[in-house]
């Protein structure tokens, strides 16, 4: 199938280029580090970058392209999904800084499943990007299996009392809020029995650990709430329909796909074998190199389909949970094959992560082969995908 934008996508994408290429700093690819599909390099390497990257996000929420498909009414353009989809593959083709984790699923699923209320409390301060949220999903015995967290939240009057520990929190500690997922009802079903609460970090009672991560990064934390009271008005849409809002924040999650960033990083590499020799000969004129990258590059038109496809069905009015599934599983996959293959091609300048030493790719390749491993576990395995596949995609039992 071959997708092809109209006129007004196509305006909207050349619109969306020039400004930033205009507003990010001129050397931002040279110092830009994250890998496509990635969870683990969310820090950024200098006080310098943290700085242009805020910069360059507010000057992304005063032109409204932090919110492009929400309606008018929440702060946002009003524009399809096609065009947040273009929005995304150009950011992440240039890999600016782009949506953070409230803008990109709280906002969207608060949109859809939230009360007068929450949206009223939430959504305003997420356009303007000043809340930050981690998700408050995973704890040590609840991961894939989320429908058995332990955390608790007990109703006393006008607020939830909430105890217990989440783990693998990303950017906990650079966030002002979590969206957190407890048990307030522990006597009922597992699927209804769960809740999602708003806490702010600032309460007294949370704790946020780091967990430096394989690349020596701190992205993650574990969370520990010991009594923490939360205000009753911060329960997002009804009290124990939290596991089925989640599916849906979920959805959104992995729909968050940094697509440009896997044609630029094949770029990239290709670049490097048309200008490295080895043996006295180029190394693109390898044929294990060619066939390795020609393999790469039909993956990622393969993905680059999925991800239109998906992008096409939020415009139909359709929940693409199917097809959600297909898309994170495809790229989080062709992540470590990108990985792989650099390493592989890169041979022992491979192991060079710091780009004064002259390590090829800005150092990426190393970086990417490590951080690629939390891209096939976070939002959910490639094993939970290819089950949502089986089971909703091709209607098989489940086990």
């Amino acid at each position: 199938m071959e997708f092809q934008f109209t006129e007004k996508e196509l305006a909207f994408r050349a619109e969306l280029e020039e400004f930033i290429k205009s507003a990010l700093p001129p050397d931002w690819q040279e110092r830009a580090r994250s890998w496509p599909g990635g969870y683990g390099a969310m820090e950024y390497d200098s006080e310098q970058d943290r700085q242009d990257a805020e910069i360059f996000k507010q000057k992304m929420v005063d032109e409204g392209w932090f919110t492009v498909s929400w309606p008018k009414e929440y702060g946002g353009r009003g524009l399809s999904s096609m065009e947040q989809a273009i929005y995304f593959e150009r950011t992440s083709y240039y890999r600016a800084p782009s949506l953070n984790i409230a803008t990109a699923i709280m906002g969207p699923t608060i949109l859809q499943i939230g009360t007068e209320e929450n949206k009223e409390d939430w959504v305003p301060g997420i356009a303007r990007g000043e809340i930050e949220m981690w998700l408050g999903y995973s704890e040590p015995d609840a991961g894939s299996d989320l429908a058995s967290i332990r955390t608790t939240a007990v109703r006393e009057g006008d607020e939830y009392v909430l105890n217990g520990q989440k783990i693998w929190s990303s950017l906990a500690h650079a966030s002002n809020y979590g969206w957190v997922i407890a048990r307030t009802d522990p006597d009922g079903h597992r699927h209804r029995s769960v809740s999602i609460l708003v806490v702010d970090n600032n309460t007294p009672g949370v704790t946020i650990r780091p967990l430096i991560n394989i690349i020596g990064v701190h992205s993650f934390n574990e969370v520990f709430f010991d009594n923490v009271r939360v205000p009753a008005r911060n329960l997002i849409g009804q009290e124990n329909m939290g596991f089925y809002y989640l599916m849906t924040a979920l959805d959104f999650e992995r729909l968050i796909v940094n697509i440009g960033a896997f044609k630029h990083g094949l770029e990239m590499l290709c670049d490097y074998v048309k200008q490295t020799e080895r043996g006295g000969k180029p190394l693109g004129a390898d044929p294990h190199v060619r066939r390795k990258l020609a393999e790469i590059a039909a993956r990622v038109e393969i993905a680059y389909l999925f991800y239109w496809r998906t992008a096409t069905l939020l415009d139909r009015g359709k929940i693409p949970s199917v097809e959600s599934s297909a898309l994170k599983l495809v790229t989080t996959e062709l992540s470590r094959m990108l990985a792989n293959a650099s390493m592989e091609i890169l041979g022992p300048y491979s192991l060079l992560m710091d780009p004064a030493q002259g390590a090829p790719m800005n150092g990426m390749a190393p970086r990417g082969y490590l951080d690629c491993i939390s891209a096939t576990i976070g939002a959910g395995t490639s094993e939970i995908q290819r089950n949502i596949i089986a089971t909703r995609g091709l209607g098989l039992p489940s086990k």
